[in-house]
């Protein structure tokens, strides 16, 4: 399944968030251009792990490396992307995504107590778990008895993965004061914002005509400002940025092969075929009508 972004890129989990707020992922890199994944955050927790290759878990402005048998847990909402850094074949990267309605109602004492402390963590947006490290041997096995509950669901195997999910946040919260904080400064934060705010719109007019003016108005602030947002959280210019989003809706659409070229030119904002064919060309290596060919 996909990765699903709403109108503010927070990732639209389709678990029932009154019955089950637990979701499980597994092969999304293979899904996309270059294994890897779009920039967005989302109020759920997240865990996932490096099963064979080389991953780059960028969270905020840091890039964590994941070797395999390494875990990541990222707090809600927190911008973050991966990509695969490494390997010959896209990593599976199991993945589940998860409220802290899982454990308890959120009025419930345990929720408040335990839960609520760490989603209110901002210097905590993500801990790092190294499969060679003793101390997290048994954090690491629930995580992995985990995704193999939600693989197989078998009976009764939403109580397992909630007592699982339970032990892990109950080694969080226990943990708290002892895990390295990465404190966000005021500018990181307001940049971070406007960055949100321009992605958003990004997203939500990619198919139209726009400037970067209309990109930087979207937050507030002068082109040149926009621009070392984009530089310090993405890597790239603005235009970078906008061309590769529009890019990669492209690769979907072309991928589904419901739309001629020239209609998903004009659908992803680029009014020309031939420029979306050399732009697709120059960023993923092949052209768009080698996409079935090679099995992209």
């Amino acid at each position: 399944m996909p990765i699903m972004l709403d109108h503010q890129l927070r990732e639209q989990i389709p678990h029932k968030t009154t019955e089950f707020p637990v979701t499980y992922y597994h092969d999304e890199l293979a899904e996309l251009p270059h294994w890897a994944g779009p920039y967005h955050w989302h109020p759920d927790f997240e865990i996932a792990t490096a099963e064979r290759g080389t991953l780059d878990y960028q969270v905020r402005q840091q890039h964590i490396v994941l070797e395999a048998g390494d875990s990541i847990f990222v707090n809600g909402n927190m911008l973050h992307r991966v990509r695969q850094l490494s390997g010959d074949r896209p990593d599976t990267v199991p993945i589940i995504l998860f409220s802290g309605a899982a454990i308890a109602p959120e009025h419930s004492t345990v929720y408040q107590n335990y839960i609520h402390p760490i989603m209110q963590c901002d210097s905590l947006p993500f801990i790092l778990f190294r499969h060679e490290n003793n101390s997290h041997r048994e954090i690491n096995y629930f995580i992995q008895e985990t995704y193999r509950r939600l693989s197989e669901q078998t009976q009764c195997y939403e109580m397992a993965v909630q007592r699982n999910i339970s032990r892990i946040l109950e080694y969080l919260f226990c943990n708290l004061d002892r895990f390295p904080k990465s404190e966000a400064t005021r500018i990181q934060i307001k940049s971070q914002i406007r960055l949100q705010k321009m992605l958003t719109y990004i997203y939500e007019h990619y198919a139209e005509t726009i400037t970067l003016e209309d990109i930087s108005n979207a937050a507030h602030i002068s082109r040149s400002e926009a621009g070392r947002c984009f530089t310090a959280y993405m890597g790239c210019s603005l235009v970078h940025a906008l061309i590769q989003y529009r890019l990669q809706i492209a690769h979907r659409l072309l991928s589904e092969k419901t739309h001629t070229l020239q209609e998903i030119s004009y659908a992803c904002g680029f009014h020309s075929a031939n420029y979306l064919s050399r732009k697709f060309k120059e960023t993923y290596g092949y052209a768009p009508s080698e996409i079935s060919a090679l099995g992209k």
